[in-house]
């Protein structure tokens, strides 16, 4: 049997949940071994992890990113490590259905750098290499023999095959230039520490609000747990006795159903299965089971210490005596969480405190080191920060108002659209984390300025929205993109007053001014992009009545209206939902209206009941229109099921411009 003394180990990824109990164990039981962390502090990393470690001579702490090949080299030889456990990676299949490119960099680029750098400097003894069960693909639900080390690889979602890419880059590098490389492939695993976006410490946290237990399709999905402790003493084991070039599965034969874990913590929390158990959308794929053959790890002498029911109560309370140590986690305790990844997120420090500190910033603890960045003057890139295109225009100077009163740091962008460079020198200069695109050609006054402006209204709707977000994908950035709903016109499918409205995958069939075209046009390529969010928003309404493009505005100062029922947005309640949807990295196409159509002349009768009691209008029909207006105008009722299925609270249109618009404007006698 292979031994290893290890003298100067680095660990990757060790501010995270495994990867801290392994770190944390090593420290404590071998003073002699150094251990070097190394960890970007992403959203699902928390320096609180190594708090057992803190104080202990034989530990360091490095920020960083496993994707800086300087900085790689440079720790394996300063440090002069002979030992590698690489635990940094992506892990949230949830999460890679929707950024997968944020997975491949991390996953198999990330991994891909450390072995060169371990080829380059020549003195690594192992490099155990952190894999998944994943990576086999689903297992047969009659099986009852488990994958075997040997086992074809299959995976299924973009997290797996990033994985499974990765393992054979180690294997490659193991036979072409002889790495000492080991390979271990997981179960899932549960205890203290763990991101709630997870299963058990999200079921435990949503328990602890009283809040009911999402589960994806029928739950009858079968999984594997082990605790993590059991785990760490696994790669103790792996790390001394290891034969290199082989590959270990840390498993257990005990499984569950998702449906039998929700209702064991039913059980723990007092909670009635019927009443706090909610069935939701499955994932794109869900693989029904993975099931590990782990004969050969307790052939090495490992064995799974912790029952089920010891070591979930261990975890529960845990988490109920720590319920802050993730911060604001509530993005991650949606049935589908959609967690932005994002590189130097908020920095959670040893003494538990979130303060944001510039990017120089190195810990008074004299074992903490923080790489200083070359410019000194840059500072962390925050939670949340958005970078905002439309300064001028209505929704753009509303947007920055909103984040200032909700305490987020903002920037508006200097570039012009169409021009990619400078929109390039934007996202380098404020390192966003979303950015919102208000900016686009309306018409001055109306949509009629379009008609005879097409070349300028091309280069702003089309090509530089376009551009935006090209350039925002190709930063890996979530852009909100606020359309329109202009773009849809009554018809046989959808007639005037059936309260049957277009669905987001409805195609447009309204094309009579030459805006809704290059509306309808860009919308239809940006389906093509998978960092875009569409707002389809339609006759912008607000509470400032006194601003000359708020529709109530509009109508209150013509001569003559029509009176045609139409879906609208507002603002004052509409606005701060699309904040909320950055927040949630919501992508593809949302109606963007307040539930229901209302008529022009229902909204003034309100005009006139609540502001102005003296206040008179008339109508006339389309084809009088026709004859005061260039273009048409788009007349429909839009279908806002899937807004109001994400946010219960919005309200309908009639409602929302009551309490949003009629109200605060109201006027006493």
């Amino acid at each position: 049997m292979a031994t290893h003394t290890p003298k100067n180990i680095l660990i990757t990824g060790a501010a995270g949940f495994i990867a801290s109990h392994v770190a944390n164990r090593l420290i404590r039981n071998y003073p002699q071994y150094k251990i070097v962390v190394l960890d970007k502090l992403d959203y699902c990393s928390n320096l609180k992890n190594l708090i057992p470690s803190k104080s202990s001579p034989n530990f360091k702490f490095v920020k960083g990113d496993i994707g800086s090949a300087d900085l790689v080299n440079y720790l394996l030889i300063t440090e002069s490590i002979d030992t590698i456990m690489h635990f940094a990676a992506q892990t949230h299949v949830d999460n890679s259905f929707g950024n997968s490119f944020e997975f491949t960099k991390n996953n198999i680029y990330g991994t891909h750098v450390l072995l060169e750098a371990c080829k380059v400097t020549g003195q690594i003894k192992r490099f155990i290499h952190v894999s998944t069960d994943e990576v086999y693909g689903e297992t047969d639900e009659d099986a009852v023999v488990g994958n075997h080390e040997a086992s074809q690889l299959l995976p299924t979602n973009p997290y797996s095959a990033t994985k499974a890419g990765a393992e054979m880059l180690v294997m490659a590098y193991g036979r072409s230039y002889g790495l000492p490389v080991i390979t271990t492939r997981g179960n899932n695993v549960y205890g203290p520490n763990q991101f709630p976006e997870k299963l058990i410490p999200k079921f435990i946290l949503l328990a602890m609000q009283g809040k009911p237990l999402p589960i994806h399709g029928d739950g009858s999905n079968v999984r594997s747990y082990l605790y993590c402790e059991d785990v760490a003493e696994a790669f103790e084991l792996i790390l001394h006795k290891g034969e290199v070039g082989h590959v270990y599965n840390i498993g257990t034969k005990k499984e569950r159903r998702v449906i039998d874990v929700a209702k064991d913590m039913c059980r723990l929390f007092k909670m009635d299965p019927e009443t706090s158990i909610k069935f939701v959308e499955n994932r794109p794929f869900n693989d029904q089971r993975y099931f590990l053959d782990d004969e050969k790890l307790k052939i090495l002498g490992w064995s799974e210490r912790t029952t089920w029911e010891e070591g979930l109560k261990k975890t529960m309370d845990w988490y109920i005596n720590n319920p802050d140590w993730w911060g604001d986690v509530s993005g991650a305790l949606l049935p589908h969480p959609r967690m932005l990844m994002m590189p130097g997120g908020l920095e959670r420090h040893f003494d538990g405190s979130d303060e944001e500190k510039p990017a120089s910033y190195v810990s008074t603890n004299t074992r903490m080191v923080v790489p200083t960045s070359k410019n000194v003057n840059s500072s962390q890139k925050p939670a949340l920060k958005f970078l905002i295109y439309g300064r001028t225009g209505w929704i753009g100077g509303l947007l920055g108002k909103l984040c200032e009163k909700q305490g987020i740091p903002y920037e508006y962008g200097k570039g012009r659209l169409e021009d990619r460079s400078s929109l390039v020198a934007d996202i380098q200069n404020v390192k966003p984390t979303h950015i919102f695109n208000a900016a686009g050609v309306t018409g001055r006054p109306n949509v009629d300025w379009c008609e005879s402006h097409k070349t300028e209204t091309i280069r702003t709707n089309v090509a530089g929205t376009l551009t935006l977000a090209d350039v925002s994908r190709e930063h890996g950035l979530l852009m909100i993109n606020y359309a329109t709903g202009c773009i849809f016109e009554y018809d046989a499918a959808h007639p005037e007053g059936s309260g049957i409205g277009f669905k987001e995958e409805d195609r447009p069939n309204f094309f009579g001014s030459f805006y809704s075209k290059t509306k309808a046009m860009v919308e239809e390529l940006l389906k093509e992009y998978d960092n875009v969010c569409t707002l389809r928003v339609r006759m912008p309404i607000s509470s400032d009545l006194s601003n000359p493009r708020n529709f109530i505005t509009k109508i209150s100062r013509y001569n003559k209206v029509v009176n045609i029922p139409n879906s609208m947005t507002i603002l004052d309640e509409l606005l701060p939902i699309s904040i909320e949807m950055a927040k949630r990295n919501l992508r593809g196409i949302w109606n963007f209206t307040n539930p229901g159509a209302v008529s022009h002349n229902e909204i003034l009768e309100m005009y006139r009941d609540y502001i102005d009691p003296s206040f008179k209008w008339a109508n006339f029909n389309l084809e009088e229109q026709a004859k005061v207006i260039i273009a048409a105008r788009s007349n429909n009722e839009m279908d806002a099921s899937k807004l109001k299925n994400e946010f219960p609270e919005l309200l309908s249109i009639k409602e929302s411009l009551i309490k949003y618009v009629f109200e605060p404007n109201k006027k006493t006698a």
